[in-house]
């Protein structure tokens, strides 16, 4: 497969300017795709294009990285339904330097002919002034031109800014200079970006008689109707202190088939016949969820690692280990995985000094936690074999000292299979 059929089968192609496939089979081309740097570390949803310069690269083509330290300051409305918070200087020197850094982990930055290369549009915008900038770019595109894309207007209406406005002629000197200086003639980005893209196409047929080429993503869509890569906590990041790489892993194992079937193909470098295999393979025995398992195997193992890798698989099979196994796994958790584990479970607090003299089970079960109503109730629960003390069946005489505590600071009550009480020791 050449690049265009590789993304055709991927379902990563939203829209291709005409003779872009053609020039694309016939040359070896540079590409680049912008990334805006308003946080310090990129999300799954900046995987899709993440992903496209990596076969972009993987088929012989030159791949580069536009980080946008002077777009950033800017605001593009594309996609978006109210102005942006814009940031300083120092913010955004910041996050490109941790982006670079999360990017080294995709694309090969080596002494090769196809080496990608990043660059920073802040390098060519500033020391370029208004005055110069509206004389020698703004005169080649009409204000009609640029009312006419869909980023401007869905905007209109509620409002658009000056500033936003001009953030399609912006982003497309940008391609126009890539071109001149590095030989780019090809803009790939997400379905939202195609306004400025050729706008930037525009550009270099206007001012230099050139052409220029585009292809644009899908954005990925979930099958219920919720928006991909996001969770009620916010989104999913790349960078573990914002989000765990369990909390990662989670995403996900959690897809749903029609998903999975989708994400296994753009998410993943697996070739054709592995994938059309793996999906087979799945729809033959759904239960065993292969395809999920792949992808959080797969995507967590390049973005984060084998190891928390392994250890994001260990710390999701605690919820259905039994007996010594248990135990013994839960003692080895880390405090953050273990509230990775049990985000969103009851949680109360108790002193040192209480534990260090002994807690009976029924104490903390009613009167320490209020995870159960009443001592009648505790009793009945432990003598039906219902209640556990860290994934341990207790009895009536239990008591809890600190050689039960998990990381030093946690004790885990269950009652049942799902019912779940954190008590806090500090």
């Amino acid at each position: 497969m050449n690049f265009v059929e590789e993304l055709k089968f991927r379902g990563m192609i939203h829209d291709i300017m005409p003779k872009t496939e053609d020039y694309l089979n016939n040359n070896k081309v540079s590409g680049y795709i912008g990334f805006d740097p308003t946080s310090d570390s990129l999300h799954i949803g900046s995987l899709v294009q993440i992903m496209t310069l990596v076969h972009f690269q993987r088929h012989g083509h030159k791949p580069y990285v536009l980080l946008g330290g002077a777009t950033g300051m800017v605001g593009d409305p594309s996609g978006k339904s109210k102005e942006r918070n814009l940031l300083d200087t120092k913010e955004l020197d910041k996050n490109i330097n941790s982006i670079k850094k999360q990017l080294s982990r995709f694309l090969k930055f080596d002494s090769s002919e196809n080496e990608a290369v990043i660059v920073n549009n802040k390098d060519w915008f500033e020391n370029f002034n208004f005055l110069d900038f509206i004389r020698d770019v703004g005169k080649h595109i009409t204000v009609n031109y640029m009312m006419s894309k869909d980023s401007v207007k869905k905007r209109l209406e509620t409002g658009i800014s000056f500033t936003e406005f001009t953030y399609q002629l912006v982003q497309g000197y940008d391609f126009y200079w890539l071109y001149k200086n590095h030989n780019c003639l090809v803009q790939l980005g997400g379905s939202d970006q195609w306004g400025n893209i050729v706008t930037g196409t525009e550009l270099i047929r206007r001012m230099d008689g050139g052409s220029a080429y585009a292809i644009t993503t899908p954005l990925v869509q979930k099958a219920d109707g919720t928006k991909f890569g996001k969770t009620e906590s916010g989104n999913i990041w790349l960078d573990p202190v914002k989000t765990s790489p369990y909390k990662f892993y989670q995403y996900w194992i959690n897809s749903s088939d029609i998903d999975a079937e989708n994400y296994i193909k753009i998410f993943t470098l697996h070739d054709k016949n592995k994938i059309e295999d793996l999906i087979a393979q799945h729809k033959e025995n759904p239960g065993l969820r292969l395809l999920q398992n792949e992808l959080g195997k797969y995507i967590t193992s390049m973005i984060h690692g084998e190891e928390q890798y392994l250890m994001a698989k260990e710390a999701s099979s605690i919820l259905f280990m039994k007996g010594d196994e248990a135990v013994s796994a839960l003692k080895s958790l880390s405090t953050d995985l273990f509230l990775d584990i049990f985000e969103g479970v009851p949680k109360t607090e108790i002193s040192k000094e209480e534990i260090f003299n002994g807690i009976p089970i029924i104490d903390a079960l009613v009167e320490k936690s209020g995870f159960l109503k009443s001592n009648g109730e505790a009793r009945r629960a432990i003598n039906e074999n219902s209640i556990s003390l860290n994934k341990s069946k207790v009895k009536l005489d239990t008591i809890i000292n600190t050689k039960d505590l998990i990381d030093g600071k946690y004790l885990l009550l269950q009652r049942g299979k799902k019912n779940y009480f954190v008590i806090l020791v500090a």
